[in-house]
């Protein structure tokens, strides 16, 4: 479980978050979602320590993230596993070394070690034998899924993901979201999805909360936003005729 208790963060004069605090449960996917420029992803480096908050507390299972020293920081981030935007994947290097590349610089592994937990996070992904294909030579869902392998490949209690689905066809987006949703459920993890694409709100939405001009501005799951009476997240949510169509269907509906 990660909790964020009164947050705050400024970039020289413009505040970008307001005391906003939130609960993401573990062997959930936490969804944190609103329009480009309102403060989610800012909000996600901050609980990750790419950002320095100014005020607050960040707990990971009762730990203070934000009190520790840098050398207590550095620990827990091995916890910590992360799926970036664009992928991230280093070009130069095969599948194999991108997912190696953790395991050499924070595991105590064997080669052999390496090799058979490599091989074990392309399989779970449905990845299995492009260990030496370069990023260059994979899909965009290929990359993605071997940015989670990546992300899962130290074994992570907590699990962020910036816009996972972005730059992908719908049909590929499922595929991306349901392996989220699997593996959150499978290991138990603490999954947060920083994201603006209601097609994973409504897949995999356990936990949602709605940033608006950097504050926390509704919170709930994917059923009861369907039926929102708060008129920011409506404009968010239903934008697309598509959209306004599924309310229609699911309103009034419960899990």
């Amino acid at each position: 479980m990660i909790e964020v208790v009164s947050v705050n963060k400024t970039f020289g004069q413009q505040q970008v978050l307001f005391d906003v605090s939130a609960t993401f449960l573990q062997g959930r996917v936490n969804l944190v979602i609103g329009q480009s420029g309102q403060g989610k992803s800012v909000l996600a480096k901050c609980m990750v320590g790419l950002h320095e908050i100014d005020s607050g507390n960040i707990f990971f299972d009762g730990r203070n993230f934000s009190a520790m020293e840098k050398g207590e920081k550095s620990e827990l981030r091995q916890e910590i596993g992360m799926l970036f935007q664009g992928s991230a994947l280093f070009d130069s290097m095969t599948v194999e070394e991108n997912i190696k590349f953790p395991l050499s610089m924070f595991s105590k592994m064997t080669k052999k070690e390496m090799q058979m937990r490599v091989d074990f996070c392309l399989e779970r992904v449905n990845l299995s034998g492009v260990n030496n294909l370069r990023p260059s030579e994979c899909s965009g869902g290929m990359q993605k899924r071997v940015g989670i392998a990546r992300a899962i490949s130290l074994n992570p209690k907590y699990l962020f993901c910036d816009e996972p689905n972005s730059g992908l066809d719908p049909k590929t987006a499922i595929v991306i979201d349901s392996l989220i949703k699997d593996i959150t459920y499978e290991y138990g993890i603490t999954t947060v999805v920083i994201t603006h694409d209601m097609n994973s709100v409504m897949e995999i939405g356990d936990s949602v909360i709605f940033i608006f001009q950097g504050k926390k501005w509704w919170e709930g799951d994917r059923y009861s936003i369907m039926n929102s009476e708060n008129s920011e997240i409506n404009s968010f949510v239903f934008a697309s005729e598509f959209m306004k169509e599924i309310r229609q269907s699911l309103k009034g509906q419960k899990p």
